[in-house]
């Protein structure tokens, strides 16, 4: 009986959230037990089940939201830009900067950038939300040379892929990038609100300036499977029969 009801529970708020906009809280499940007359088990059963459908999103510390899941679409013909993806998706984005530091380039990432291991670079660190909902955790390194007085210009606009354009004067395209599905570094589950045991999406990215394909910024992306459907979009058939270097894309996916 309990398992029936908690099923029709899940049904009946289902429907009723359907209205509702995206980040807007979700009744908690006293809220849900008292109004249903069920126990706290039933009740958390519902919300449980209401996640497994991704109907709602749970964060940690914050509560349970009206959820809506986007597809981000990766493809050398779109712009590397959260901004830009996400409102293609129909969704509102917004991006916080958590961190703007000047290190040394690590050498695992040296050999993507084209710079000595220990070259002066900015780490940039960041929330991206689609809807008003936390979607990903995002470390991004730029050489510093590349884009004059960076932290000014992120706290004036949040999108990167813009200050990059007018104020680095450069035309940012993405020239490689590997996607997976892996459990994050502690640091990141709590960034982005998950439990210890939730694996997801890890996007690396290196973005080249179309104009001369020099690279510009190396990202990695953790980006929560609730919030996110990766897509990554290859198609050679404008460049069959080859293509000036700049203009080549590779995508490297793996499951």
């Amino acid at each position: 009986m309990t398992s029936v009801r908690y099923l029709a529970i899940a049904d009946q708020l289902a429907g009723e959230l359907k209205s509702n906009d995206p980040g807007s809280r979700v009744p908690s499940e006293n809220e849900i037990a008292v109004r249903f007359g069920v126990g706290r088990a039933a009740s958390r059963s519902a919300l449980q089940e209401l996640e497994r459908r991704l109907v709602v999103r749970r964060i940690q510390g914050s509560g349970t939201f009206v959820n809506r899941r986007i597809d981000y679409v990766i493809s050398g013909n779109r712009p590397p830009s959260w901004h830009a993806t996400v409102t293609a998706a129909g969704a509102r984005p917004r991006a916080i900067v958590k961190a703007i530091d000047q290190l040394p380039l690590p050498e695992e990432i040296a050999e993507y950038l084209g710079h000595p291991p220990g070259a002066a670079m900015y780490r940039v660190t960041r929330e991206f939300y689609a809807d008003e909902l936390l979607a990903s955790w995002v470390t991004e390194w730029i050489p510093v040379g590349a884009v004059p007085e960076l932290e000014t210009a992120l706290h004036v606009v949040d999108s990167l892929d813009l200050v990059l354009r007018q104020t680095g004067s450069v035309a940012p395209v993405r020239a490689w990038c590997r996607v997976g599905v892996e459990l994050p570094p502690p640091e990141v589950l709590v960034g982005l609100g998950i439990a210890s045991c939730q694996l997801a999406w890890r996007v690396e990215s290196l973005s080249c300036d179309r104009a001369n394909g020099r690279p510009i910024m190396f990202s990695c992306t953790w980006t929560r499977l609730d919030a996110v459907r990766v897509v990554v979009e290859m198609d050679n058939r404008a460049t069959a029969g080859g293509c000036p270097p700049n203009e080549r894309f590779e995508d490297d996916v793996q499951s």
